[in-house]
């Protein structure tokens, strides 16, 4: 990596590469940001609001992001990388607590909490590796980057309405941006994006694990709906959909992760561009997530009578964000297109025109059976139709 002495914070090469109890302690939090995120689409479903939930998933994910990378690349065994954790844990949870009203008067309470948290991190990162100034420069470039992103973020909590959502929106993008470009910082350059900076096992079972607990938010919905369903026959059958959804959109998933990160075709190491790119992907999976724990809940509550455009587009859009994160991991991982993904993607636009014809758990079970027979496709093609070369494509 570098001729220079190697600080003992940093995680060396040989070691255990699974996520530690810690990690997956702080991916729980993740449960409650994305059930806030979804009761906001739930009780306002226009365009506006879905611009703005984004916006706040953004910087949520990013949060995520940094932190699955500094466990993968420092010791996350040792008491300070825990305890850093911890307080991003702690900083993430107000965040959550924020999204309500993030675009009214708990605005501030969101920019402080998002602050605190790189804050913080690049206070311990940033002096803990002064011994290898090549490794110090990546948290300093990331640290000048936040920075820059200061000025919208501070300012968009200042105004309200369109203006917050304007600067916010800029400043979420910049921040996840200049990961793709390495951080360009006056003086000390990028990063190279072909630098081998990440621990490609350990990255890898991070996502899986987030992935997972977006499907604990769909296992917490369906089960909230039926305890509050009085076993109505309508509601239980949304329920159950639900439920059935969250399984379908599982072996989906893993379905794939087995072919593309079985142990022969784990990279040792993760570069800067494949590695973001991941991250990115999986960023557009776990909003298809999102998307369907609100549909979900719309439905349940009023399974049958008319069906709103705005449900319509939620309950197959959500879906078709699903399959659009698959389709662009897999091209990350191996350069090709995963058509019937793409197949799925176009159906469900497709039946769009046609489902104010039907309730909304119709609704549901349509796009749930898109999603299955695209599952049922993926699983009876050819085996060499779906996988590629061994090396991940970069």
């Amino acid at each position: 990596m570098t001729s220079s002495p190697l600080p003992r914070i940093l995680r060396r090469r040989g070691e255990p590469e699974f996520p530690t109890f810690l990690e997956l302690f702080f991916d729980l939090v993740y449960i409650f940001m994305f059930s806030r995120l979804s009761a906001g689409l739930v009780h306002d479903l226009s365009v506006r609001n879905a611009v703005q939930t984004a916006v706040l998933l953004l910087a949520a994910w990013w949060v995520w992001v940094l932190t699955a990378w500094l466990t993968d690349l420092f010791n996350p065994r040792l008491p300070l990388i825990q305890a850093t954790v911890l307080v991003v844990m702690f900083g993430t949870l107000l965040m959550a607590i924020a999204i309500p009203r993030a675009f009214g008067a708990h605005g501030w309470l969101f920019v402080v909490a998002y602050f605190a948290i790189h804050l913080v991190r690049d206070s311990v990162l940033i002096p803990s590796t002064r011994v290898n100034r090549p490794i110090q420069a990546r948290s300093i470039r990331v640290f000048f980057w936040l920075c820059v992103t200061a000025g919208p973020w501070v300012a968009g909590a200042l105004v309200d309405g369109t203006a917050r959502l304007v600067l916010w929106s800029i400043a979420v993008a910049v921040d996840l941006g200049s990961a793709r470009i390495g951080w360009p910082t006056p003086r000390l350059g990028r990063t190279e994006l072909a630098s081998q900076i990440f621990t490609g096992a350990h990255l890898s079972e991070r996502h899986r694990q987030i992935f997972i607990i977006s499907l604990g938010e769909l296992i917490l919905t369906a089960g909230v709906g039926l305890a509050a369903s009085d076993f109505e026959a309508g509601r239980v059958v949304a329920c159950t959909v639900a439920l059935a959804n969250a399984l379908v959109l599982f072996h989906m998933y893993f379905h794939r992760m087995r072919q593309l990160l079985a142990p022969t075709t784990v990279s040792t190491v993760e570069r800067v561009r494949s590695g973001t790119s991941t991250s990115y992907t999986h960023l557009v999976m776990v909003a298809g997530v999102v998307v369907i724990s609100a549909s979900d809940t719309l439905v349940i509550g009023r399974p049958f009578g008319e069906t709103p455009s705005g449900w319509i587009v939620a309950i197959l859009g959500g879906p078709a964000l699903f399959l659009l994160g698959g389709c662009l991991f897999d091209f990350v991982v191996t350069g090709r297109i995963l058509w019937p993904r793409v197949v799925g993607i176009v159906v469900l636009g497709a039946l769009g025109p046609a489902m104010p014809l039907l309730p909304p758990v119709g609704v549901l079970v349509v796009a749930n059976l898109v999603l299955l027979l695209t599952l049922i496709g993926e699983v009876t093609a050819p085996r060499s139709r779906l996988t590629s070369a061994a090396v991940p494509a970069r």
